[in-house]
């Protein structure tokens, strides 16, 4: 009974954490009905006005409404990042798979020249220079961040792969005559998906502020479009005048990281043996 009142509280902050990504995804999902103004729509005459009741954030230094941009900056954000996690989960689940699986060679060409390789870099600098070099847009913000991303997928699967191949039900699969690629997606890869899973969560928070950070700096998603780090921004040299205009993107990118950030270590904590 001393572990009730942990687990209760680990209940309420699992079920909290996800009512608030699901307010995310719901704005997200919604955007174009929740917001009341239109996001593009440049109106001079009511430029950096303060929070109020027809615009409930205020505007910008170009009369857009603050709220309305913040709802549709939920859907580039949480769309890059699920995008970005996608991809990045894919092309790491194969190349760990490979590696561990398989090991010799391959896991010595994969493990320790392409993925160190990677890793020598500063991952956020290798986003910077690919979005750089091909210009910005959705899809090649996409591309750079998947491409800085997938390592940490893939040294997981390795490590996972790695200590789950020489169990017995792989050793019991294999003496039936089943093929490799039945027992890595039947037997192995379904007994290492927690903390696949929990890796994800995290890389969905990165991926949040990742796309943030290269909005901010100006290679993110393309003017009108909402994003809420274009829009922090925007707000720089209104900062101590109108400081509403950094505040409320501000919140939302705290408040998704955060939960995501939440959900990956309450997810790691329900998996831990040493919890139960």
């Amino acid at each position: 009974m001393v572990g009730d009142p942990a687990r209760t509280a680990n209940r309420i902050a699992l079920w909290t954490v996800i009512a608030v990504l699901s307010a995310l995804a719901f704005v997200a999902v919604f955007a174009p009905e929740l917001a009341p103004h239109d996001p593009a729509s440049i109106q001079l005459s009511a430029r950096l006005l303060a929070p109020g009741a027809g615009h409930l954030f205020g505007t910008d230094e170009l009369g857009r409404d603050i709220f309305s941009r913040v709802l549709f900056g939920a859907r580039i954000s949480l769309g890059v990042a699920t995008t970005v996690v996608a991809l990045s989960l894919a092309v790491g689940v194969l190349v760990g798979a490979i590696a561990g699986f398989y090991g010799g060679w391959r896991d010595t060409v994969l493990n320790l020249y392409v993925m160190n390789a990677f890793l020598a870099l500063p991952g956020i600098l290798l986003a910077i220079a690919f979005v750089a070099f091909l210009g910005p847009g959705m899809r090649n913000l996409v591309l750079a961040l998947a491409l800085t991303g997938w390592v940490n997928y893939a040294r997981l699967v390795r490590a996972q792969v790695l200590a789950a191949r020489n169990r017995e039900y792989v050793e019991a699969a294999r003496s039936l005559g089943a093929s490799d690629l039945r027992i890595l997606l039947r037997h192995i890869l379904p007994n290492v998906a927690q903390p696949i899973i929990v890796q994800a969560a995290i890389g969905m928070a990165g991926a949040v502020l990742a796309e943030a950070t290269l909005s901010f700096l100006g290679l993110g998603v393309p003017p009108p479009a909402a994003s809420w780090g274009s829009m922090l921004n925007d707000a720089r040299a209104h900062l101590f005048d109108d400081p509403y205009m950094a505040a409320f993107p501000a919140i939302a990118v705290i408040v998704a990281v955060l939960a995501m950030s939440f959900l990956g270590d309450i997810l790691r904590d329900a998996a831990d043996p040493r919890q139960l």
